[in-house]
């Protein structure tokens, strides 16, 4: 009997249909598994996944497989979005076990749920086989199994043990960080290491904020020429915006075409600051681009942010995205459709499969005359409703609260970058060299949807996702799911409700922040000033994980950390700075030695290191008033700001701060030390 008809998970519901007798992950699994006295085959994926897909295909949705693995085994479904504990867990497993990890993960537990032997994908022969070596193995050489199994319980519980070295993350650290992400730059294609090449954001964020510490015009020309290469390249979406995950060659050409919440709103940051820093009208294009993409796309109305778009469509890869020059004149007739073929680089040999190409940026469009810049907008409309009439990629609709707080705070900040600064005025603040009316207003077109769908994702993790107290990590057509919450999701969600207090000046959801970080604090906090990723009383697994290095996301500790170093500077309370320090003390040894997977940690110890600065403007105008662009337009790394009328309910940076003269007055603190108020933008300035 196949047990996923129930789940709320999009991926689980994929294979509910299947011939194996899939258990979700629960107990009743496990205790299955021990009655017959049979091995457990955990088996992790996600719905956007292609080779999750492939798998799927040739094996599970198979009669005789399925009868092989029912009758030799109890198989459990993981999605690792719903569950990354377990994903963690089996993963470090993994890894151990092959040297290399990736999904679909293919893991064979005792009934305990001690793992014994793991693999990704496997061919249908070859996975027939291993089930039938398993099965063999666990009836004949039992002892052995269980002896692999204990080595390997061993080998994860180190590799994601608390209380390592710990060691202060000076400036010293962050400036041999920096010097060996620049080491290791692909100076002719932007980004870091060769194919497959994915999108460093978290790296991006801190060498943009290495940059204002520390004025390095390199940290900010690595950030500047890997921004552009995505930007230019075929895992940029040129027509609807957007990012696909990662680039299967080491130039940006050809995507897995994978589109995913994270990766869009860590580079939505990255965009939003390189705008702001620069007034780069690229990064202004690619920002706008990127976040109605993330409002047009994912958003769910009433709810949040779906988690992704699969990389198949009709179960191929790229059907949707690519074209081939015949197909362009077909759309645009024959002048307009090799304008567009030179202009996005489609040829007649192409770049993708079957003599397709992805569309790439070959030629400058922002810095373009207007004609120009008419014609293309013209080309891209016309070539997106097309687009549009071919079968489309499903959405994995379930609403992850991590990645939706992820959304949430990039959002606020492109929200607020165009609020205070404007949709046109001029170089380096609004449309920058490349702006013209028609593009500045559709940035305030995307700006006000945008807007509109961050307060209504902010509002769905406050009034779904948060019961009891107690973050759930998913949700699905506003129905909280089961699994608990874990670490990241208690740090990106007390991160974005931060972001809500500053763009909104509500006092409520500071209160928020507070609560989650009071909970992982208490909950989640290890002896050595680290964190486990998972809480003290959450389901115990076969070892606690505590991963503190950054990937596709930020890890569990860095996005705590940089929770609490915001918090602690909008609330004025050190204890949360203090705890803030240690975490980042725990993570400080890899910072020196693994500079790229540590990106967000650097971030977070970047703002520590500049103050962080908090800086008030009482004024009864908070999204016109020239002191408030000016301190959001040269806010120091991870700087706070807070603007409104003096001594607004729950708004500590507001309070007993009075106008002076009855003019709109800025003060601004460092590491609680306050300077002098002031009423110009200069003497703002000037303190900055």
């Amino acid at each position: 009997m196949n047990r996923l008809a129930s789940a709320t998970s999009p991926y689980l519901l994929q294979h509910a249909d299947n011939p194996v007798d899939w258990w979700p992950w629960c107990d009743e699994a496990f205790a299955e598994a021990k009655r017959r006295d049979v091995p457990v085959l955990v088996s992790v994926g996600y719905a956007a996944c292609h080779w999750c897909h492939v798998m799927a295909h040739e094996s599970f949705e198979d009669e005789a497989v399925g009868k092989l693995l029912n009758d030799g085994f109890v198989a459990i479904k993981v999605d690792r979005e719903e569950r990354p504990d377990v994903d963690a867990v089996y993963m470090t497993a993994t890894q151990a076990m092959t040297g290399q990890g990736g999904w679909p993960m293919t893991v064979f537990a005792t009934p305990d749920g001690t793992p014994f032997f793991c693999g990704t994908y496997f061919p249908k022969p070859n996975f027939v086989r291993l089930l039938e070596s398993v099965g063999t193995a666990w009836r004949e050489q039992r002892e052995a199994v269980l002896q692999q199994g204990a080595a390997v319980v061993e080998a994860i519980g180190g590799a994601q043990a608390v209380g390592g070295p710990t060691a202060p993350l000076t400036a010293d650290l962050l400036d041999a960080a920096a010097a060996q992400l620049a080491r290791e730059h692909d100076r002719e294609n932007g980004g870091f290491g060769g194919a497959p090449k994915f999108p460093p954001h978290l790296n991006l964020i801190f060498l943009l904020r290495h940059h204002q510490r520390t004025g390095s015009a390199e940290s900010l020309e690595i950030a500047r020429h890997t921004a552009e290469a995505m930007a230019r390249g075929g895992i940029h979406d040129q027509l609807a915006g957007g990012f696909a995950r990662y680039s299967v060659d080491g130039h940006w050409t050809v995507p897995h075409f994978e589109k995913m919440l994270y990766d869009n709103a860590l580079l939505l940051r990255v965009y939003t600051h390189l705008w702001r820093l620069t007034g780069d009208p690229l990064a202004r294009r690619v920002a706008r681009d990127t976040a109605r993409f993330l409002a047009d796309e994912l958003h769910r109305p009433g709810e949040g942010f779906a988690s992704a778009l699969d990389a198949d469509t009709e179960g191929v890869e790229g059907l949707t995205y690519a074209w081939t020059p015949a197909q362009l004149v077909e759309v645009l007739g024959e002048e307009d459709g090799r304008w567009a073929a030179d202009l996005f680089a489609v040829t007649e040999s192409g770049t993708f499969e079957h003599g397709t190409s992805v569309l790439r940026l070959a030629r400058d469009v922002d810095d373009a005359d207007p004609a120009v810049r008419g014609r293309w907008r013209d080309v891209v409309g016309r070539l997106l409703a097309a687009r549009d009439t071919r079968p489309q990629p499903a959405r994995d609709d379930k609403v992850v609260a991590a990645w939706n707080g992820l959304a949430v705070t990039a959002l606020a900040e492109f929200v607020r970058l165009v609020e205070t600064l404007g949709t046109n005025t001029g170089t380096g603040t609004g449309t920058g060299a490349g702006g013209d009316e028609a593009d500045a207003n559709l940035l305030e077109g995307v700006t006000i949807v945008a807007d509109g769908a961050l307060r209504e994702t902010a509002e769905h993790l406050a009034r779904v996702h948060l019961v009891d107290g107690r973050l759930r990590r998913v949700s699905r057509d506003g129905v909280v799911g089961a699994p608990a919450g874990v670490l990241e999701d208690y740090g990106c969600v007390a991160e974005a409700f931060c972001a809500m207090h500053q763009l909104t000046g509500e006092g409520r959801w500071l209160e928020l922040a507070g609560g989650l970080l009071d909970t992982a604090l208490a909950r989640f906090a290890a002896p050595d000033g680290g964190f486990y990723d998972t809480a003290d009383d959450a389901e115990q697994l076969v070892t606690r994980p505590a991963d503190p290095t950054d990937n596709a996301t930020p890890s569990g500790r860095s996005a705590i950390a940089a929770a609490l170093v915001t918090y602690a500077a909008l609330s004025g309370e050190t204890r949360y700075r203090e705890a803030a320090e240690a975490a980042l003390a725990t993570v400080a040894p890899i910072v020196a030695r693994h500079a790229r997977f540590t990106g967000y940690a650097a971030a977070a110890g970047e703002a520590l290191l500049s103050g962080p600065f908090e800086i008030a403007v009482v004024t009864d105008d908070p999204a016109g008033d020239p002191l408030v662009a000016a301190a959001y337009r040269h806010a120091p790394p991870g700087a706070v700001l807070v603007a409104g009328r003096p001594d607004q309910p729950g708004v500590p940076l507001l309070a007993d701060r009075p106008m002076r003269d009855g003019r709109p007055t800025a003060y601004v603190c460092r590491g609680f030390v306050c300077q002098r108020p002031v009423t110009t933008v200069d003497d703002l300035l000037a303190q900055l």
